[in-house]
């Protein structure tokens, strides 16, 4: 990360963010999403997959809709009512082209001047390998923004009445260890917080070593907090900010 952040640019209108999993936003770009939904900007949500291999105590049948709807309800508290599943498998995905199209149509669909993405590099910001769900969605987000502008990629898109969108400007990748750019989300922290709270099954689910919510709210408090001083305000999400 950057010796110090600049501020991000907030000249935009609508955004969509692509993740892998129900809660891969709510540890920290939440808080982002939180501020800019209070400015009135549209946000969009598009989950790969339902997250349904995401707890070990219970059989994915019964987890991936339990995990959709506290993912609706925790959109929700952030001012998101606009949230896609695509429907790929958890924990196995794929960076390839069923991924890039349905990935591409949702695209299409909303037509962001943003995409918001976490952090799909080889590794976290600490450190620690990065897990293969989020690398792939990720890097076929970054494809899929210039499959959306293209007709003559993925036809059969048009065929569905999916005009082509060129109009995303940037990717802003949440918590990549290359971040240049940071959004104070000093006033918005507790929103991000009430965000992943809803997440109360997925988090019971982690067992021990995975810590209290009492516990994570330290460490994303003090991650924004690092992240705040290297900013200029309290608290902070970083982002790597990658130019279409």
């Amino acid at each position: 990360m950057a010796a110090e952040l600049q501020l991000i640019s907030e000249d935009w209108s609508s955004a969509l963010a692509v993740v892998a999993h129900p809660d891969d936003l709510e540890y920290g770009a939440v808080a982002a999403i939180a501020r800019w939904t209070a400015q009135g900007k549209r946000i969009s949500y598009c989950l790969a997959t339902r997250g349904e291999a995401g707890i070990d105590g219970m059989d994915p049948a019964a987890a991936g809709p339990l995990r959709e709807k506290e993912e609706r309800a925790s959109a929700a508290v952030v001012g998101v009512s606009d949230v896609e599943f695509l429907d790929h498998r958890d924990g196995v995905l794929e960076h390839g082209l069923p991924l890039r199209r349905d990935i591409a149509r949702v695209m299409r669909r909303c037509r962001p001047d943003i995409i918001i993405l976490i952090n799909c590099r080889p590794k976290f910001m600490n450190g620690t390998v990065n897990q293969a769900d989020h690398v792939a969605v990720g890097r076929a987000a970054i494809d899929a923004a210039r499959d959306a502008g293209n007709r003559w990629v993925f036809r059969e898109l048009l065929d569905e009445g999916y005009e082509p969108w060129s109009g995303a400007r940037r990717v802003l990748v949440a918590g990549s260890p290359d971040s240049t750019h940071g959004v104070d989300v000093t006033e918005h922290f507790e929103a991000g917080l009430a965000s992943l709270q809803e997440h109360a099954a997925y988090l019971a689910g982690l067992g021990d070593g995975h810590g209290t919510f009492a516990e994570l709210t330290q460490v994303l408090r003090t991650r924004t907090g690092a992240a705040g001083r290297l900013l200029g305000c309290e608290l902070a999400i970083p982002f790597e900010v990658l130019d279409l």
